[in-house]
């Protein structure tokens, strides 16, 4: 089961694939952006979205209908009948708490709010919500209509009815939800910026290419994606951000390697921008 109204604060990439995957389920979706073009970008970027869905044969439902069931607008008063409102703006604490006023200004009084934060302290960011016990994180991945998997990590505050029923939500949309306690990089962060982190030291100091450490643990150790080609689908920016979160809490092993910042510092932030270890084009 998923909840019969969902509303999403943000239509970036990931912001966009939450919405596609529960408007794909049945539900209907509001996404709130912060002004006219913005709403605009949103809503062209889920029918896209929708649309490879309808040419991969992968969408249950008609096309038409799930296009219908997703607004996109500025007006925070669409999500006063939605069950669960996920955060997705970009990793930004300050970014962030704005995103859980405007929601919580105007949701019932049994919603869910999640996080779609993939670093920050989910109990850092309870502190400026004014209802702790129905927040969450509920960390997506990129690219979300492909992958499979959901984090939900619970802070000391949320209530155990909330975290299981966020859990059948994620499995209502066809995806596997797996249940961390909030702690630094959670589990997945935690682990793929690590290889990550390593694999661009290995890059920096010539040790191979980018393509060649990626088929070593492609090949060798039968991940689906080597860690480079990873880093650039996720954003290079994206991957820093999460880095210097890390590195401030858990120490000198996760520093940013130099040449990490260089490309974010000269826009090489992968495939958003057409380059970063790898070279990438539309489509």
């Amino acid at each position: 089961m998923i909840p019969a109204q969902v509303g999403v604060i943000g239509g970036g990439r990931m912001g966009a694939g939450i919405a596609h995957a529960f408007a794909c389920a049945g539900a209907h979706v509001a996404v709130i952006e912060r002004d006219d073009e913005m709403v605009d970008a949103a809503a062209e970027r889920i029918r896209d979205l929708i649309g490879r869905s309808a040419e991969r044969g992968t969408l249950q439902r008609d096309r038409a209908a799930v296009e219908a069931s997703v607004t996109v607008t500025t007006d925070a008063d669409a999500l006063s009948s939605v069950a669960l409102v996920v955060e997705a703006v970009p990793e930004d604490r300050v970014m962030k708490a704005a995103a859980f006023a405007r929601a919580e200004a105007v949701i019932g009084d049994d919603a869910v709010l999640a996080s779609n934060t993939s670093s920050i302290s989910i109990d850092a960011l309870a502190e400026t919500v004014r209802h702790p016990e129905r927040f969450v994180g509920m960390h997506f991945f990129n690219p979300v209509p492909s992958s499979s998997l959901v984090e939900v990590v619970t802070g000391a505050a949320t209530d155990p009815a909330v975290t299981a029923r966020v859990r059948e939500w994620v499995e209502g949309i066809g995806k596997t939800a797996i249940v961390v306690r909030d702690a630094p990089g959670f589990a997945s962060s935690r682990l793929g910026v690590a290889l990550g982190l390593e694999a661009i030291r290995m890059v920096e100091e010539g040790v191979a290419s980018p393509a060649d450490i990626d088929a070593a643990m492609q090949l060798g150790y039968r991940h689906p994606m080597g860690p480079l080609r990873t880093t650039d689908i996720v954003g290079l920016d994206v991957r820093l951000g999460i880095a210097e979160e890390l590195h401030a809490q858990l120490g000198e092993r996760f520093a940013p390697p130099e040449l990490l910042r260089r490309m974010v510092a000269e826009g090489r932030l992968g495939r958003k921008s057409g380059r970063g270890f790898y070279e990438w084009s539309e489509g």
